[in-house]
């Protein structure tokens, strides 16, 4: 027993300083990132007050967009996301909706709602995917094209998207999400003003529970009701705000959210399309084009703007958020796992160097020395033994610190797009990002950890994620039909 406290007293005085690296690399680099914020928000914010849209909307210069839509199983979200597509601020837009063989009545709803009937089409395939069931249009609705598939995952049904797209860029959206109007023109925004070729624009993304949506477009915001989804809100906040826009200005961006991104399609193709190893297929294909890049000597920027904004639903029960990070989580450590020579590269520069490591020890690993180093807590007490005299002060300062961190970030939003216009609801998110490490953290990282365990032992699974949909808000009264 003696020896056992022995090694235990050593291990732990190792792991002090292993936890305590952890806590300064992550809270140093998001703190880092919230001053680049600061100042890339700010002048995100004076370039509007002199560069409308209507310029864009306008010009000649501005190219044509295909959105494209995969859709499994959403027969209560799909129509009310198609309305929102259709009626997007974009000169010229061509809407692809691929039904990945639901098998719900996804396919039924649009046909239904949209009089669509089986047509034919010339399909030359560039990368490879299933079978194709059928095409469906209608000429009353001429933008809006929809193919049916045999059941492959997202980013097979992406692949088909991009195997029929003829635009020179194409934007992906997830059939759950809601956007504004002129989301897509802000998005387009840094394709077409920046002397650099942009080859992916990524926006933020907030959540759409608790907003009010009338013709698939958001009427009112509001915070959800319960919270884990308020909780969310401030995490979303938090990421989007400061990780994202950071790493943006810094030139070091490997994750735009594909729930709603602008892509340059001849890049994708040449770079193999979304692959079908991963279960975060938009983080992959970010990290392969930048490795295409780099291999073929090409010059490339991808871009994160703070201003559009994409609706979408967030898990409204401890179920559906343990499969989404989870999933998350596996598809993380797949991609950094799948991509481990970009790690500590000179020639990635920044991605290589900063984005690369940070990714690996505070997001992938992290979620495991964290949870450890909470477990050790009354395994030591168990032991009868006294754990290093700074171990709880530093872990409460790394707490005391992140909850800073997530404040600012509400604070930030309410000084620049303040979305959330009303005192009460700040109020509001001001106190789930007081109280959001101490109970939400450890649960989440609970589930990060489990993505960890699910890496480590091959398993590949993608874990559908319910929406409970518009039809199913109108009946709850918190969506306006």
């Amino acid at each position: 027993m003696l020896q056992l406290k022995l090694v235990f007293s050593e291990g732990l005085t190792l792991f002090n300083l292993l936890l305590a690296s952890y806590f300064i690399a992550g809270n140093g680099v998001y703190t880092v990132l919230m001053a680049i914020s600061l100042i890339s928000v700010w002048l995100h914010n004076r370039r509007l007050a002199y560069e409308g849209l209507d310029q864009l909307r306008s010009s000649t210069v501005t190219p044509p967009v295909t959105l494209i839509m995969p859709a499994y199983n959403e027969q209560e979200a799909i129509v009310g996301a198609v309305q929102s597509a259709l009626k997007l601020d974009y000169p010229n837009l061509h809407v692809i909706v691929v039904d990945d063989g639901s098998t719900d009545r996804t396919l039924e709803r649009l046909s239904e709602a949209f009089g669509l009937v089986r047509t034919d089409q010339i399909y030359r395939p560039q990368l490879r995917s299933r079978n194709i069931r059928g095409f469906f249009s209608n000429p009353q609705f001429p933008s809006l094209f929809v193919v049916s598939k045999e059941n492959g995952g997202k980013p097979d049904a992406l692949n088909v998207g991009i195997n029929i797209c003829r635009s020179p860029y194409f934007c992906t959206l997830d059939a759950d999400c809601i956007l504004e109007r002129n989301a897509l023109l802000r998005l387009m925004r840094p394709i077409i003003t920046s002397a650099a070729n942009v080859v992916a624009s990524g926006g933020i993304i907030r959540i759409l529970n608790g907003c009010k949506v009338r013709d698939g477009q958001v009427v009112e915001v509001a915070l959800p009701a319960t919270g884990l989804e308020r909780f969310q809100v401030v995490e979303y906040l938090r990421s989007f705000l400061f990780g994202r826009t950071g790493w943006d200005l810094l030139g070091g961006t490997v994750i735009i959210a594909g729930a709603f991104a602008v892509f340059h399609r001849e890049t994708v193709v040449e770079s193999g399309g979304f692959a079908l190893d991963t279960v975060t297929e938009d983080m992959d294909l970010i990290v392969r084009i930048r490795r295409w890049a780099v291999d073929h000597k090409r010059s490339i920027r991808m871009s994160f703007t703070s201003d559009p904004v994409c609706w979408a639903e967030c898990p409204a029960s401890l179920r559906m958020l343990a499969r989404q990070r989870r999933r998350w989580q596996l598809g993380l450590c797949q991609t950094l796992w799948k991509n481990s020579q970009v790690l500590f590269s000179p020639k990635f520069g920044v991605v290589g160097l900063l984005s690369f490591p940070f990714q690996l020890y505070v997001e992938a690993l992290g979620a495991v020395v964290e949870l450890l180093g909470y477990a050790l807590i009354p395994v030591a007490f168990m032991l009868g033994m006294s754990l290093p005299q700074l171990y709880l002060p530093f872990v409460f300062l790394g707490l005391a610190y992140a909850t800073f961190l997530s404040v600012g970030s509400v604070v930030l939003e309410d000084l620049t797009h303040r979305r959330y216009p009303s005192l009460r609801d700040l109020g509001i998110l001001i106190l789930y990002a007081l109280i959001e490490n101490f109970g939400y953290r450890q649960l989440l990282l609970f589930y990060r950890f489990q993505g960890v365990v699910r890496f480590l032992t091959g398993f590949h699974e993608w874990e559908k994620v319910a929406h409970v949909g518009t039809s199913e808000y109108s009946r709850q009264g918190q969506l306006v039909s």
